[in-house]
């Protein structure tokens, strides 16, 4: 009988060469600044979690210093912030792998899984990371909701779902079905995003009062 092939990581390896942009960019931050993680982030969370949040990809002097999702820069400060809120993390967060924050019943990941130039990865990098993000839903059983920040989170998540961009189109605030899972659509919180008032402190706390409401029922 012939064996069936290993099924793919839900992770990247720490040198991972399967997008040599962004492994050039790595081993230059590593020049630059040794002391960073400069590596692909993991996903922060159990994978036991109802809740899954799909970001883009880490901060260079977010995530890619810190190696924690979301942690060292402004994203992470609204993020982690209506999280406590809203009851899916507990702790205080203080922008630093070590600050003993946890999240409850939730976990968060990104589209594309290492820092790239300018905060914009190409789109074969986004197709290339996509195996990872696949096996990360395919592997949290409980999964019942996923926040997606940002229209590249939005359509490679649905792409990892085999779902058709047409029949869920992104609009901030919208939901969709995904068999069992909903899929809820946000701006992504960048400062950019909060600066010119494209996404509010309060139409990011919206999505996620809409999400505990719905996880609650």
């Amino acid at each position: 009988m012939a064996s069936l092939p290993a099924p793919a990581a839900a992770e990247p390896d720490r040198n991972c060469p399967l997008c040599p942009r962004l492994a050039e960019f790595r081993n230059q931050a590593r020049a630059r600044e040794p002391d960073w993680h400069n590596s692909p982030v993991a996903s922060f969370g159990e994978a036991t979690a109802q809740l899954l949040i799909v970001g883009l990809a880490p901060g260079l002097q977010g995530a890619n210093r810190t190696g924690r999702p979301f942690t060292g820069d402004y994203a992470g400060d609204l993020l982690y912030a209506t999280l406590l809120e809203y009851g899916f993390a507990r702790g205080v967060y203080q922008a630093r792998p070590d600050d003993g924050l946890k999240l409850v019943d939730c976990r968060i990941s990104n589209a594309v899984r290492c820092v790239p130039p300018q905060n914009k990865p190409l789109p074969a990098e986004i197709n290339t990371c996509r195996q990872f993000l696949a096996t990360t839903i395919a592997t949290m059983p409980k999964l019942r909701a996923v926040v997606l920040l940002g229209r590249i989170a939005h359509d490679s998540t649905l792409k990892a779902l085999s779902l058709r961009s047409a029949a869920a189109p992104f609009s901030h605030g919208a939901v969709h079905k995904a068999g069992k899972i909903k899929l809820y659509d946000s701006y992504h919180c960048s400062r950019y995003n909060t600066n010119t008032r494209v996404l509010t402190p309060e139409m990011f706390r919206n999505v996620f009062a809409t999400v505990r409401k719905d996880l609650d029922n």
